[in-house]
């Protein structure tokens, strides 16, 4: 994946940047000059950027909790 297709889809960006790609998304989304083609091609892109999000969250939710010896599941 090139680093255009890497910064359409989120992937290697921090989630602060892929957050900032995403207000830019639904500020172009908000334009009244966009063609009913562009949009659904931000869309698109913005729903994957989301995706992206949505997973790396997942991965600090799970390095937040740590299980302690007897099983019990805590928070850092």
């Amino acid at each position: 994946m090139g680093a255009d297709a890497e910064m359409e889809t989120g992937q290697g960006l921090a989630l602060e940047e892929a957050f900032e790609q995403l207000e830019e998304m639904v500020a172009q989304l908000e334009s009244e000059d966009i063609t009913l083609e562009e949009s659904f091609r931000i869309y698109q892109q913005g729903m994957q950027v989301l995706k992206y999000c949505s997973s790396k969250i997942d991965q600090v939710e799970k390095k937040v909790w740590k299980i302690s010896e007897d099983g019990q599941t805590d928070e850092f």
